[in-house]
């Protein structure tokens, strides 16, 4: 249970608009379009509302001033002391209902309520711990962040504890060798007690008391060296000088005409900062050589501390991995994902870096060519690492075609038409009682099923503001599971204690609905999306977004729909609760969507001009030369966790020098050691693959289901029912082989993995996005 909770928490990071082709007006709302094969829906009055919403300057969505409630529309949450009292009360129940499932084999009966009730236990502390790790991260107020960062330690500590309590993984044991509660088990069911199997498994539960304190000792180890591994990796690096004759015959015609002004009037060396503008400057735009290898080496270099944080991170994983019987970490953790052993994930490393490799190696020497070129060489020179941006600039993702400016407003208009071709589901803009959010730019939509109704809320906190986390995050606040069979009333009760569970009790009746021509009641999801989008103004006008941002908010909410669409009667694999190397499909899926000059015709009212464009079809050739670097630091990321750490003598930067000098395309640069920036280490051990692996899975899907008619229903329903809707409720490998018809991956082995590793060439590599 906690590692889930880890998991989660560890992976979350002045222009006016010209108006497009046609205005929302309600006189246009009914023409209609055909395109090739599908038809294309006009927005509806709810799309209009959504460009308002977010394209209008406002001091925040306008409140109902005669509703007010807490956080979420919790009535008891509008106080930091509330969600603390809420904490506490949680943890009473939890332990009430622990004590529950411990007595189970006291009633044939309460055997069969087993899974159902470690998953109700599961989702009563989730609830609390995963709302919390919103407001640590969202709340502008400092005592919110306190109480919840407080609440959030509390509970996880609790949570900890449950994952070694032997008591019940005994109870557990006796109701999965029970043959007549087995058959009773739906797949869902079962899925879900095997997850909570697993986890105890990896537990060290059975373990003699001794050695599950090692254990104890070992998880506390690995996270406390691990946050401080991922703090130092993102730090500041030391200056690096360079001389103003260094500088000389610069590209760069703005900030590197200042930096030679400076190092002209001053006379001195500039010192110049690893990450700094002025570093990406030197890198692209010197053409002399030495002041790019030194930002290089100095952006590359580590502390002995940091090293050794490193690689006592990765000893302590090794060690708790041999502690409960597996030879390393990479075994232990792949044991429940996809790829299930560290053999499947180099077979399908190994084939995707063969197939790149020789696409790679024709870009490398394009850059060969231009350095001989450039210096004048008779012989054809060795591309060094702080060579590549300079003789060939990354370029900045682009739109497939020409657009005019994209207003945030217009994107999410785009979204929801989208969703309504493929789900029938569409975003509606909501006001907020007071009190419901933590801050004003925070909106509320609706997610609606035209069969159902609502089916979730999503909150969006988009734009950036002093204090906020930068980046952007899919939270995962609440999630599907069905509430009408939890049986509360036989859960345990202490006298006197009806007011100390109250807040408790009413929090979970809050969350609970029912949905049109749906059977029974249910928990429905709501997410958060956090990013940090320039606001709009009156002075600016709307906030326009970069493509990157585009491609960014499509991705997060390809997530969105998942936690959406994923309705199960469990939590424990609602929505995104799935394998880790499967979570990213649904989102990286999405961003291909974007590849359609049809899909992109739905940022606008009248988007033929759009669908008719010749689209860009320039290709950066230096893309393969970064895809192979990501495929060797996956590869780096398995040698770190396999069983070579524990041999004498283990040396992180020896590693990754002989893995970039025997498989890399550009040499290992000697004094270096970028394994220490490598922060997904820690939060992505043992499964940094995922990454190319659900990259090669979607660009597949897109290919083999939707590329041809990316707006059809037909083909929208049957990825809806054939894998959004399981959640983890399903093994991955079964849902592909229905999705794509083909009984040959539901194994699951070897060969499907190498499969998968020739789909990522045959479909196209596109670029890395981390």
């Amino acid at each position: 249970m906690i590692a889930r909770i880890a998991e989660n928490a560890l992976k979350k990071i002045s222009r006016s608009v010209p108006k497009f082709r046609g205005d929302l007006r309600a006189h246009e709302l009914g023409l209609v379009r055909r395109t090739a094969s599908t038809l294309v829906r006009p927005p509806s009055s709810d799309d209009a509302e959504l460009v308002s919403l977010f394209d209008q300057p406002q001091t925040g969505q306008k409140a109902s001033p005669l509703f007010v409630t807490g956080i979420f529309q919790h009535p008891q949450l509008t106080t930091p002391a509330a969600f603390s009292a809420l904490a506490d009360s949680t943890l009473v129940r939890a332990q009430l209902l622990t004590e529950r499932i411990l007595r189970a084999r006291e009633s044939r009966s309460e055997l069969f309520k087993v899974i159902k009730n470690l998953d109700r236990l599961s989702d009563l502390l989730c609830g609390v711990i995963d709302l919390a790790e919103l407001l640590r991260n969202a709340h502008p107020d400092a005592q919110w962040v306190d109480c919840a960062t407080e609440s959030y330690e509390k509970l996880c500590e609790f949570m900890n504890v449950l994952n070694t309590n032997v008591g019940l993984y005994e109870v557990l044991h006796t109701v999965l060798h029970d043959p007549e509660i087995v058959k009773s088990l739906s797949q869902e069911a079962l899925q879900t007690a095997l997850i909570f199997w697993h986890d105890f498994e990896k537990s060290a539960i059975k373990l003699p008391p001794e050695q599950r304190e090692r254990f104890v000792s070992l998880s506390s180890e690995i996270l406390s060296v691990g946050h401080e591994f991922v703090t130092e990796a993102s730090a500041p690096r030391l200056p690096v000088k360079i001389k103003p004759s260094e500088l000389e015959g610069l590209k760069d015609q703005g900030m590197g005409a200042r930096l030679k002004r400076q190092a002209f009037f001053t006379q001195k060396d500039l010192l110049v900062y690893p990450g700094s503008h002025q570093a990406y400057m030197i890198m692209r735009a010197a053409p002399h050589e030495e002041p790019r290898r030194k930002v290089y080496m100095a952006g590359h270099t580590s502390s002995a501390e940091q090293i050794d944080r490193l690689e006592r991170l990765l000893h302590a994983r090794a060690q708790l991995s041999r502690l409960v019987g597996w030879d390393s970490y990479a075994s232990m953790t792949l044991s429940d994902k996809m790829a299930k052993t560290p053999e499947n994930v180099n077979h399908f490393l190994g084939t995707f870096l063969d197939r790149t490799t020789l696409v790679a190696r024709k870009a490398l020497h394009t850059l060969s060519l231009r350095k001989q070129a450039h210096i004048k060489s008779t012989n054809l020179p060795i591309i060094e690492a702080w060579d590549r941006d300079y003789y060939c600039p990354p370029e900045p993702p682009a739109p497939p075609v020409p657009l005019p400016p994209l207003s945030l407003g217009r994107v999410f208009m785009g979204l929801s038409r989208l969703f309504k071709h493929l789900y029938g589901i569409t975003l509606r803009p909501v006001d907020v009682a007071s009190s419901e959010v933590w801050h004003s730019d925070v909106h509320k939509l609706e997610v609606v099923d035209e069969d159902r109704g609502v089916v979730g809320w999503i909150y969006a906190d988009l734009f950036a503001r002093s204090g906020k986390s930068r980046g952007a995050a899919h939270y995962t606040v609440r999630c599907s599971r069905r509430t009408d069979d939890d049986d509360e009333a036989g859960d345990l009760r202490i006298s006197g204690t009806d007011e100390f569970v109250r807040p408790s009790i009413e929090f979970e009746a809050t969350k609970r609905h029912r949905l049109r021509g749906e059977h029974g009641e249910f928990q429905l999801p709501l997410v958060v999306l956090l990013c940090d989008f320039v606001s709009p103004s009156i002075a600016r006008g709307p906030t326009i977004l970069e493509w990157y941002e585009v491609q960014t908010l499509f991705h997060e909410m390809g997530h969105a729909m998942h936690s959406m669409i994923g309705r199960t009667e469990y939590h424990n694999v609602s929505g995104t609760r799935c394998a880790t190397d499967f979570v990213e499909l649904p989102s990286i899926l999405m961003e291909h969507f974007l590849n359609s000059p049809k899909v992109l015709s739905l940022f606008d009212t009248d988007g033929s001009s759009i669908i008719n464009q010749t689209g860009n079809h320039h290709e950066d050739p230096c893309r393969y030369i970064d895809t192979h670097n990501h495929i060797l630091l996956s590869l780096l990321d398995q040698v770190y966790h396999s069983p070579s750490v524990l041999e004498p003598g283990f040396d992180s930067t020896t590693a990754l020098a002989n893995l970039y000098n025997t498989r890399g395309l550009i040499p290992h640069a000697p004094g270096t050691s970028f394994q220490t920036q490598f922060g997904h280490l820690f939060g992505y051990g043992a499964t940094y693959y995922s990454y190319h692996f659900d990259r090669a899975i979607a660009s597949h899907v897109w290919r083999k289901i939707f590329s041809a008619d990316p707006l059809n229903r037909e083909l929208g329903d049957k990825y809806k029912q054939e894998v959004l809707r399981y959640g983890g409720g399903r093994d991955p490998w079964m849902m592909l082989s229905a999705l794509l018809d083909a009984p040959e991956l539901e194994v699951g082995d070897a060969e499907a993995m190498r499969e998968v590793g020739r789909w990522r060439m045959e479909d196209g590599v596109v670029p890395e996005r981390h």
